[in-house]
């Protein structure tokens, strides 16, 4: 297995560090173009070229779209095919898509197939095949969409089987991912109806919830949401933009916040601020918490100082950096707790496990509870750390590698499923020794 040395800082750790186009927004976004095709093509600027984008991609073309990629200048650009039935809002009646560990792949593109007329089958890597897709499905079960999952009830692979939507009235479970949410209020904009949508039960990381709705009032979908838990979707046909500029990521930005806390450095991320369409820019807040200073202007956010004291927070709404949190809470004083994170376990691996089992390895205490992880720091050694195949435990691990020496990480190359530049780019920090190392 390939394994990467992690780097020692030299020191506090200053730079101004551009990160790659947001997933979440890139992967939306190629959605709602594909959808809005029949009123014309769409441009996208500042998009993310990585495994699960291009996951999207491959299986938009699968299913009758014209997409074309310009990846040295972050463009995406997606049309209909001109032999395309207008009458047919998913050009192909048959497809197969194979979305490898892309859960926002699997989710949004399941709604988007529900709107079609034909049969579609989606499937992806083992792990995948183990994470659930249930509540979605009983959605669009009470749509009018037939659903065959065909090993393992309610998980990948899935065949959808429709002729478009017959209900205006259906209820999705909130306590697994946001993704099923995020994927219907997409979809329900082009099923033809005006469409009620409840959840039920809590809903995890609302942040990415109010990212959906705030694209997708930007592309012309009328979406209101009159009460917690309720949203009305009114048909929009005419939806549509003919080019849309992507935020750069958040999630990504988190790790050189983290840096910048772990060290006791300077590290400012430009192209986001306090309007930003992505909750997890609230991270910042928590290194706030726990001692470092922040910044903000129109284009960037800057995190400076050291992360000196352990905190108690709840993780639910930016869960995607619960990772960055743990190991900078491993150079802080005392525990930190965070609460409302079981929901990660159905990620590309059980994280709350996977934290706290290589945490361990590397000498801090951790108790590991149903949906809580408690860091307590201790005397830190060096150690080989397993990544799981999952790119943020990759991410996240490297950055202890900034100050405890004989970090080992196994399988770095995972973390091209959204940031293939990523230890590149980490390297050029610590090799700055202070500069201004990114343009």
């Amino acid at each position: 297995m390939e394994t990467l040395k992690a780097l020692i800082a030299p020191g506090p750790l200053n730079g101004v560090c551009p990160v790659p186009g947001s997933k979440s927004l890139t992967n939306r976004a190629l959605i709602l173009s594909a959808l809005a095709t029949r009123m014309g093509p769409c441009k996208l600027t500042g998009a993310l070229a990585s495994e699960d984008t291009e996951v999207m991609v491959e299986s938009l073309k699968r299913l009758g779209w014209q997409v074309d990629t310009y990846w040295e200048k972050n463009v995406i650009e997606v049309r209909r095919p001109d032999s395309s039935q207008e009458n047919r809002l998913i050009p192909a009646s048959k497809a197969h898509l194979n979305v490898a560990n892309s859960g926002t792949s699997m989710r949004f593109l399941t709604a988007l197939c529900s709107l079609g007329s034909g049969s579609y089958t989606l499937d992806g890597v083992e792990r995948m095949r183990e994470r659930p897709l249930g509540d979605l499905l009983q959605a669009l079960n009470a749509a009018g969409v037939g659903t065959t999952c065909t090993i393992k009830p309610g998980c990948p692979p899935v065949t959808i089987q429709s002729n478009g939507w017959t209900s205006d009235s259906i209820c999705i479970g909130g306590e697994i991912s946001s993704q099923f949410l995020s994927g219907l209020l997409m979809a329900a904009a082009w099923s033809g109806r005006d469409v009620k949508i409840q959840v039920a039960g809590k809903m995890v990381s609302e942040p990415y919830v109010e990212m959906t709705v705030a694209i997708a009032s930007q592309w012309g979908i009328r979406l209101d949401n009159p009460k917690p838990g309720l949203f009305l979707v009114r048909s929009s046909p005419n939806a549509h933009l003919e080019t849309y500029a992507i935020e750069p990521d958040a999630s990504a930005a988190s790790y050189f916040w983290g840096a910048a806390a772990i060290t006791g450095g300077k590290v400012t991320v430009p192209g986001l601020n306090r309007s930003s369409l992505q909750g997890d820019v609230g991270f910042v807040h928590v290194l706030a918490q726990m001692g470092c200073d922040v910044s903000m202007d129109e284009n960037s956010i800057t995190v400076s100082g050291r992360a000196i004291k352990g905190i108690d927070v709840d993780m639910n709404a930016i869960s995607d950096t619960v990772m960055t949190l743990g190991v900078v809470a491993l150079f802080a004083e005392g525990p930190t707790t965070m609460r409302g994170i079981g929901h990660i376990r159905h990620k590309e691996t059980d994280r709350i496990s996977a934290v706290a089992t290589e945490l361990r390895k590397l000498g801090a205490g951790v108790e590991e509870r149903e949906s809580e992880l408690i860091i307590h720091p201790a005397p830190l050694h060096g150690a080989q750390v397993h990544t799981y195949r999952d790119h943020r435990m990759a991410m996240s691990l490297a950055l202890a590698g900034l100050k405890i020496p004989g970090i080992i990480i196994e399988d770095p190359g995972c973390v091209g499923k959204t940031y293939p530049g990523f230890f590149n780019d980490l390297a050029r920090l610590v090799e700055g020794k202070g500069e201004t190392i990114f343009s």
